[in-house]
């Protein structure tokens, strides 16, 4: 009798469980069941089943699974609705509307969380395993989340590779979904009903970056990448993971508009940041990917005092607050790919005078912007580190650009026993070493430009002295590489790369013919006018003018655009867009009421007609449009521009015509 009264109280536990939850304005739901071996969820959007039932859990080198036989033994629903403020970027109102659902699992003993946000712009999900459960010292062995898309032949697919040794820089592949094998995030899909989804991650910290594998088609898993002894994740004691993001939209612009990515993360964590200053800047770079100067020293040697002096001069000339100087310290001689054991990150070449450099740039009013090349030798940089902010800090340096060149799977790491390893740049160790960077260059007022990243995942919100980075191909590859970016480059990026966060592209080159016109020369696959747009479509808080000095002197017109357009905003929107295609974004000066407009298209020369409804209301603007001209195109005629003022207001519409590989920069100076 006593037994069969504790299974009926036992009973109400064990019977299998379904939860859900919405976004707040009910197109979205999730579902979660545990009524399969492995708890599971689905994503239905507009009454369309988007994620089929897709499996939730874990599995560990040397202790119990997670989510095997897991049962749903409490759960509660809340909601949040508020609207706070960025010290810099896209916008500086971010709304942050979702409804929560926190779920915990029950098995064998061990509990655990599964938080599911549901935004109206698509959902977010992450586990969470409390300590003191016997889980100390647990090393993950695989992840079980899968990602389970319906409809998965009719889907079209932008992705790059996973796990292959050029890192994120990679010309996006444009297939149908089931030839997405192994891929990196974001990846975005185009289902046939006009349905877009972006999926990725979230505050990626103290964990292997997501990538997902397909197996059968349409099912994706979650394949974390492993540190050189095979483990995926080391823990201490419980752990709690990334959020993985499920963007969705009716539209491809719906996408490039979302906050889901900066609302999952945590806010600012560094106080004040007044110091972190949004601003353009030029360089000694562009010369030495032309081949017209060297990293190295000798006599072309492009980071000497002279010529660090000439740039100082023509950025206060023109309104730029920094000088970015490559090439300044010992260890640049040879073959730099694979100098990284020698780097020395406090001594510069003789030829560069860094306090007088320093000084003569203060007078006028330009900082000289670090710079820190590892070369992937990730343990001879630490050692330094410290020092090396510390000098930088001396000479009033206030933001550094980062650099790990190294094949994938090839970062040095020499451990406590002085023994070699050889890690991912996206495995736990260097997701752990790039965030150790941003946080002890923010004990001394940097910020950091990384280069050769591990991808964005909206930790700007937390950190924002990470105020951009690289992580995929930019303007280098269109001077040396084989091929160059294709004209369809940057609207891919736009709703693929772009949707992670800022991006160092720097654009604005002037000399497009550098290796001679034609369509089989490396060299930008771009018109003039469309570098222009590039300022105002591809986002970042610091933007390079990154031709030469002499190529801006010959172009004054054009150039006058790039001195005239801001780099923090108060709002921004995509107007109009097709991935791969087109992207048109409008973005208000966060320090005044004028607004800037920016348009790229692929190959196919398009005209666009948009409404300037964006624009205040009851007001003229001066619309300084920098179009391409009657006959341009990126092939053969790329310089073929037509610039002229127009005065416009709200009510008016705009036709954008841009040539193949072309585009359209607008500022809309209020009146």
């Amino acid at each position: 009798m006593k037994k069969a009264l504790l299974l009926l109280m036992l009973a109400p536990c064990l019977q299998a469980k379904t939860v859900t939850v919405s976004s707040p304005n009910q197109q979205i739901k999730v579902v979660v069941s545990d009524e399969q071996e492995l708890p599971s969820y689905q994503v239905i959007f507009n009454d369309q089943t988007l994620i089929s039932p897709s499996s939730l859990g874990f599995d560990f080198r040397q202790h119990p699974s997670l989510g095997h036989n897991a049962k749903i033994s409490n759960s509660s629903i809340s909601s949040h609705n508020e609207t706070w403020q960025q010290p810099w970027g896209e916008r500086q109102s971010v709304q942050d509307n979702h409804n929560k659902l926190t779920l915990t699992f029950s098995q064998a003993g061990t509990t655990f969380n599964i938080t599911f946000k549901v935004f109206d712009d698509g959902i977010g999900f992450r586990y969470e395993l409390a300590a003191k459960q016997g889980y100390v010292g647990a090393e993950i062995s695989k992840e079980l989340t899968q990602f389970n898309l319906t409809d998965s032949h009719a889907t079209q697919s932008w992705w790059i590779p996973a796990r292959e040794w050029n890192r994120y820089e990679y010309v996006y592949n444009k297939t149908p979904l089931n030839l997405a094998r192994h891929v990196h995030t974001p990846i975005t899909l185009k289902r046939d009903d006009n349905i877009h989804l972006s999926i990725h991650e979230a505050s990626l910290v103290d964990f292997a970056a997501m990538t997902l594998k397909q197996g059968r088609d349409g099912q994706f898993s979650a394949d974390l990448t492993p540190w050189s002894d095979g483990t995926l994740v080391k823990t201490n004691d419980g752990f709690t993971t990334p959020w993985r993001t499920i963007q969705i939209s009716e539209s491809a612009i719906g996408l490039a508009n979302s906050d889901l990515i900066l609302n999952l993360n945590e806010p600012n964590k560094l106080g004040n940041v007044d110091w972190v200053e949004p601003s353009k800047y030029v360089g000694i770079w562009w010369g030495m990917h032309i081949g017209e100067n060297t990293w190295g020293s000798g006599d072309k040697h492009g980071a000497t005092t002279q010529l660090t002096k000439e740039y100082i001069d023509f950025a206060a000339e023109n309104g730029f607050k920094g000088v970015l100087v490559e090439g300044w310290n010992i260890g640049w001689d040879g073959d730099w790919f694979h100098n990284g054991d020698v780097f020395n990150f406090t001594q510069a070449y003789p030829d560069f005078n860094f306090a007088e450099l320093a000084a003569y740039g203060k007078a006028k009013g330009v900082a000289i912007v670090g710079h820190h090349e590892t070369s992937g030798n990730v343990s001879n940089y630490a050692n330094q580190m410290q020092d090396a902010f510390a000098l930088y800090q001396t000479h009033g340096v206030s933001q550094v650009k980062t650099g790990y060149v190294a094949d994938g799977g090839n970062i040095k790491r020499v451990d406590e026993k002085g023994q070699v390893k050889r890690e991912w740049h996206d495995g736990q160790f260097m997701v752990n070493e790039y965030l150790a960077n941003v946080a002890l260059a923010a004990k001394h007022k940097i910020s950091i430009n990384t280069h050769e990243p591990i991808k964005d995942t909206g930790l700007r919100r937390t950190y924002p002295n990470w105020i951009s980075r690289e992580g995929a191909r930019g303007q280098e590859y269109n001077a040396w590489g084989t091929p160059p970016n294709p004209p369809s480059h940057v609207p891919t990026l736009a709703f693929t790369r772009m949707l992670s966060g800022p991006m160092d592209f720097t654009p604005g080159i002037f000399d497009l013919s550098f290796n001679g016109l034609g369509s089989d020369t490396n060299r930008p696959q771009t018109t003039l006018a469309k570098q222009l747009a590039l300022y105002v479509v591809l986002y970042s808080p610091i933007q390079m003018a990154a031709d030469l000095p002499r190529n801006y002197r010959a172009k004054p017109e054009a150039f006058q655009f790039i001195k005239d357009v801001p780099t923090d905003w108060q709002q921004s929107k995509a107007i109009a867009g097709e991935v791969g295609e087109y992207i048109i974004f409008a973005r208000q000066d966060k320090h005044s009421d004028d607004w800037y407009l920016g348009a790229v298209t692929d190959e196919n020369a398009r005209t666009e007609k948009i409404n300037l409804n964006f624009l205040e209301p009851n007001r003229k603007y001066i619309a300084q449009v920098y179009s391409d001209g009657e006959n341009a195109n990126w092939v053969n005629k790329p310089y073929e521009m037509a610039i002229y003022n127009k005065t416009v207001t709200q009510n008016d519409e705009l036709a954008l015509k841009m040539a193949a590989g072309g585009g359209v920069a607008i500022r809309f100076t209020a009146l």
